[in-house]
């Protein structure tokens, strides 16, 4: 029997999607609840899984084109009496599980598996440096390679992981987001070192010949997807709808500097996840917007509408777009539970897992500009909101203290772009001048 798959709606208000990229191929067999396509809207990219166990008989719609929600995109021919998947092959997939539990290779020994469950990947890429011929012969085939996505491949580099020495766990071999971040937990005994002591390489004209914004080639048309195509609406809406101001104050985070250090091991080794200095910003954030509520406010023609809750959302740079999640009733978080939240919605974008609810209510937002070695920025506000606030780059630099010594502090210039619509100098600059002492009265001695 011939089942018409449709384009999904993934949220309420969203009446199109893209064709991202095609998991698998006309001929080829996909199981039930197996992601076979990549969809993108002007929300959230997501992989569709597969609703019935058969072959894929036509792909009805090419890659890159836009279409409106519900129009049929792909034939499958469905195996009659097709075994009912594992009870667990229908769960959720959770930042710490392998999203193809039955894909997975055999569980390495004892000895070589790492403490999150997601170990297949490492215990690959661990007993590829052991042997390297054993790692010609059971890493990834070439078109394995060529099947990881751009941003799987930024996130690789980023991560200083060799995607030839991992085994992809994705459909047909494809190395995955998922494998890589499984093998940076390993630490950096996962990075294959020559690959960080080699000289800079000529870029890689990608396969198909086609130029994109995660991989664009000199001298070309980078095509806009739909995901551009909305980013620059809502940064032109905003940038010419909300007049923006901006101020800037350095704060001394050598204390809370400090503090991180003293418990990233021991947080890393009981959570999974890393401890940036983003949670104790966001705590000193909320603290400030509970003492500045307008700053947690809008402009509606009604008047300045202040939010109740507090929700923040997070700015992530992905290689193909940018996105927003949102940690919601970030108030009502320690710096901990802070760690956790943006933690999972980090790994969820990178691996473009995002729903349209982690999206939704943001109420003021936090870019970590400083990641890059920003050292000052203006960002664009987020369309209904009063403020963006930036982390830039710490640096270590001489200072006058208190009692007029001199002595090396790190310092953190923290910018903040304000529709004065919303907001006056006066609040924005009170507003930066509490987030400054929160953040410098936090220190070694804290509970997270």
């Amino acid at each position: 029997m011939a089942t018409t798959i449709t384009m999904p709606q993934l949220g309420e208000t969203v009446t199109e999607g893209t064709v991202a990229q095609w998991l698998k191929k006309p001929g080829e067999s996909v199981e039930k609840y197996e992601p076979f396509v990549e969809v993108s809207t002007d929300k959230v990219n997501a992989e569709v899984p597969a609703p019935v166990t058969g072959t894929i008989r036509e792909l009805l719609i090419k890659e890159g084109d836009t279409v409106a929600t519900g129009t049929p995109i792909a034939v499958i021919d469905e195996v009659e009496g097709a075994a009912a998947p594992a009870p667990h092959a229908a769960q959720p997939h959770t930042p710490h599980q392998p999203r193809h539990a039955s894909q997975a290779p055999p569980p390495p020994a004892p000895s070589q598996a790492a403490p999150q469950p997601a170990a297949s990947a490492p215990a690959a890429a661990a007993g590829s440096r052991g042997n390297g011929t054993a790692a010609a012969r059971n890493g990834p085939t070439e078109g394995a390679l060529r099947g990881a996505s751009p941003a799987v491949r930024r996130l690789a580099r980023e991560h200083h992981i060799d995607i030839a020495q991992l085994r992809g766990t994705g459909t047909n071999g494809r190395v995955t987001a998922d494998d890589v971040l499984a093998a940076a937990r390993l630490g950096p005994s996962a990075a294959v070192g020559a690959a960080i002591a080699e000289p800079p390489r000529e870029r890689a004209i990608p396969p198909d010949g086609k130029s994109t914004y995660a991989d664009p080639i000199p001298g070309t048309i980078v095509p806009l997807s739909q995901a551009r195509k909305i980013i620059a609406q809502r940064m032109v809406e905003s940038k010419s709808t909300a007049p923006h101001a901006w101020s800037m104050v350095e704060v001394d985070v050598t204390n809370v500097w400090k503090w991180r250090a003293k418990e990233k091991d021991r947080f890393a080794r009981d959570t999974g996840y890393s401890l940036t200095l983003l949670p104790f910003f966001i705590r000193a954030v909320v603290e400030s917007l509970h003492a500045f509520p307008l700053m947690n406010a809008k402009f509606t023609d009604a008047g300045i509408a202040v939010q109740k809750d507090v929700n923040i959302g997070i700015a992530i740079g992905l290689p193909a777009n940018l996105v927003v999640p949102v940690v919601k009733n970030a108030d009502k978080l320690s710096i901990k539970g802070l760690a956790i939240a943006a933690g999972e919605l980090i790994e969820k974008a990178r691996r473009n897992k995002l729903s349209v609810d982690d999206l939704a209510a943001g109420t003021f937002t936090v870019n970590n500009n400083g990641a890059n070695g920003s050292y000052a920025s203006a960002p664009i506000i987020n369309g209904g909101q009063a403020g963006i606030v930036t982390m830039e780059a710490v640096v270590k630099k001489p200072v006058v203290t208190k009692d007029d010594a001199i002595a090396i502090r790190s310092m953190m210039n923290v910018c903040l772009s304000l529709d004065h619509r919303v907001v006056d100098g006066y609040v924005a600059s009170g507003f930066l001048a509490d987030l400054k002492r929160r953040l410098e009265a936090l220190g070694p001695d804290g509970v997270l």
